[in-house]
């Protein structure tokens, strides 16, 4: 019987591990220093805001992992001796291992700062990022959050919640505006004001001050301005959690780099999730990508390679999903910030409220590309096939209806959309 370890208990780790189960009797063991039991990441947000429990964020029960003979171990593991197939971790003996999946996730960025490392300067991506969040915000009045993304927004949304005042450096013109369109990123930028959030565009953190006891006290930009605070969110984006394989014989990059079978260069040893590097690009994909379903989907594949069914990880067509406040965002398909050589986008917004869509599409062949949804649901299966399917814009629009997800006796959008599209095409 093979001995599988998994360094890792997040979305990728768990789901390999489930998987290798229902396929083979392999002993597997599942590692992790974060937290005892594989949880929701994407609902920490919830906890801090009184939403949710600790408990809540748990998928499975507790008797689950028993049942399904996936041993849990809570450890760190601090150096992987890969000729004697040995883990070796902060306390405790070594362990032994046949194969071995690393699945680490991401840490936040960091990038030097003077300050980084004062007391209430922190990122949010851990249990115990969260856990220092409450201790750093019992007495807070004002914070800085540092970084335009996916985490910052959620994060200022937590701090609103307790009446903190934020300010929010932004060193784009518009919010995300590196990736999403610039009505897009305007009309985010706008809603995010509207929750009483001082948000700085063009603005870049350069120093972070101490007080007297070594805490954060103050920012200063790299305009010159001084912003009183009590906690520094660090939200510029995050990198694989791979320092400790640092000086060791597997290939690294930004991230442990994989083939397309999420193979490393060391027999037996794979890597997926956050933490894996493709060697070679897959279609317009960044070589890292932590995003939640790309994590579930490397998972599975490679449980199917595991069980002796060698298979090559495809992720499919791009899609992914956000909030920022109240805003519920999807995206399917490619859609640049700018549109490259012959593309073009389609623009529409609501007049009163925050929802709006960005279509691209081939100018001369006119292929559907990409579309962004903002406020309005949208249906994954759909426009997976539309895209498989290489399906005009022209089609998109008539048929978009048929991919709203919203509920019954919510408004509808799709005829003002279509009118606004056909008007747009005759002033071309």
């Amino acid at each position: 019987m093979e001995h599988i370890v998994i360094i890792g208990n997040g979305i990728s780790g768990i789901t390999a591990a489930r998987h290798i189960r229902k396929n083979a009797d392999h002993k597997i063991t599942v590692i992790s220093g974060e937290s005892d039991y594989f949880f929701s990441r994407t609902a920490l947000m919830y906890v801090y805001m009184g939403h949710m429990k600790w408990n809540h964020l748990q998928p499975y029960e507790d008797w689950f992992w028993k049942k399904n003979r996936i041993e849990l171990v809570k450890a760190w593991v601090t150096r992987l001796d890969f000729e004697k197939k040995k883990l070796r971790f902060s306390v405790g003996e070594p362990m032994s291992y046949d194969k071995l999946v690393i699945a680490t996730g991401s840490v936040y960025n960091k990038f030097g700062w003077e300050g980084e490392d004062l007391k209430g300067v922190q990122g949010l991506v851990s249990k115990q990022d969260l856990i220092e969040l409450e201790e750093n915000t019992a007495h807070t009045k004002k914070a800085v959050i540092v970084g335009g993304g996916l985490i910052g927004i959620e994060l200022a949304e937590m701090l609103r919640t307790r009446k903190i005042e934020v300010t929010f450096l932004v060193r784009e013109k518009a919010f995300w505006s590196n990736v999403l369109p610039f009505p897009d990123a305007e009309m985010i930028s706008e809603h995010i004001s509207s929750h009483v959030v001082d948000l700085r565009h063009n603005t870049e953190l350069d120093k972070i001050l101490a007080d007297e006891n070594g805490r954060v006290r103050a920012v200063t930009t790299k305009d010159g301005e001084e912003i009183e605070c009590q906690l520094v969110g660090l939200c510029a984006g995050v990198r694989p959690n791979i320092d400790f394989l640092k000086n060791s014989k597997l290939e690294t990059d930004r991230g442990v780099l994989v083939n397309e079978y999420l193979e490393t260069n060391i027999p037996d040893v794979y890597s997926i999730g956050d933490c894996a590097q493709q060697r070679n690009a897959i279609g317009l994909r960044k070589p890292v990508e932590a995003v939640w379903y790309t994590g579930r989907i490397m998972g599975e594949t490679l449980a199917q390679t595991l069980v002796g069914k060698r298979t090559a990880y495809e992720p499919g067509n791009w899609f992914n999903s956000a909030k920022f406040f109240d805003i519920e965002y999807q995206t399917y398909g490619w859609v640049w910030p700018e549109p490259k050589k012959g593309e073009e986008h389609f623009h529409w917004r609501h007049k009163k409220e925050f929802k709006a869509i960005s279509i691209s599409y081939e100018a001369e062949s006119r292929r559907f590309l990409g579309i962004n949804t903002f406020g309005i649901r949208m249906r994954q299966e759909v426009f997976d096939r539309w895209l498989d399917e290489n399906r005009s814009v022209d089609h998109v629009m008539m048929n978009l209806s048929l991919a709203n997800f919203d509920p019954e006796f919510y408004d509808t959008h799709e005829d003002e959309i279509l009118s606004n599209f056909k008007n747009n095409l005759q002033k071309v």
